[in-house]
């Protein structure tokens, strides 16, 4: 139980709860520091897995659960925060504002429904169905950062409700849609061969964030659904 693998994934749901914790104490800038670490942790969980050969068991479920959290609750708990800091400009009823900022949650919900689909389904062994949660998250982080400064003067439209209800409903579709996107796992065994699209994912993303800084991660994202959805029409 107490293994390396295992204490990556434990770091990455002590990661998440940290960003859990400094988003409803108005420490919300902290929130994306903590979503690398888990990140970090939740990528390198996997490979030790692998070089350790460890049993997947135990480790397989914890790091699900460790990524609802991480992936699944801390973005749902960004758009709440967003979202209730909104309907207070509007000084309305407290059960009204709750009641207005909770569909951030199905963020949460439908990330859980995504884990336990991979976690059944053999077909996700080189890539995806479905945007995975880490990715989602990571557009979810990379739209708070836009907003926090301001980029392209953004944090206006961001700041609207339906910018952030839009942006939950395409996100929870994303998740669980059965739309096939390439992993970012590199194998150089037959050279560049196999490794273009990832490549050019990187080569793409490198010259984003040279260009457009903080709204490089949330396009990214954008780039990567993207050259997922062309990825079947260049291999033939």
């Amino acid at each position: 139980m107490f293994n390396l693998p295992n204490f990556l994934t434990l770091i990455n749901l002590f990661s998440g709860c940290l960003a859990i914790v400094f988003v409803f104490s108005f420490h919300i800038d902290w929130v994306p520091f903590c979503i690398v670490i888990s990140l970090v942790a939740d990528f390198f969980d996997g490979m030790a897995a692998r070089a350790l050969k460890t049993p997947k068991g135990i480790g397989k479920e914890l790091d699900s659960l460790a990524d609802v959290v991480s992936f699944g609750v801390v973005p749902a708990c960004v758009v709440f925060h967003l979202l209730l800091q909104f309907w207070e400009t509007k000084n309305l009823s407290e059960s009204f504002l709750f009641l207005a900022a909770s569909p951030a949650f199905f963020l949460a919900l439908f990330a859980a429904l995504r884990l336990a689909k991979f976690n059944v389904d053999e077909r996700q062994t080189t890539g995806f169905i479905g945007l995975a949660t880490p990715a989602a998250t990571i557009f979810v982080i990379g739209i708070l950062l836009v907003f926090l400064n301001n980029s392209f003067n953004l944090s206006a439209t961001i700041f609207q409700p339906f910018f952030l209800y839009g942006m939950v409903a395409v996100l929870s579709f994303l998740m669980i849609a059965k739309i096939p996107m390439f992993s970012f796992k590199i194998s150089f065994k037959n050279g560049i061969k196999g490794n273009e699209i990832q490549l050019v994912f990187i080569l793409l993303v490198v010259m984003l964030a040279a260009t457009i800084k903080f709204a490089a991660v949330p396009a990214s994202i954008i780039l990567y659904v993207l050259l997922s959805f062309i990825q079947p029409f260049l291999k033939k």
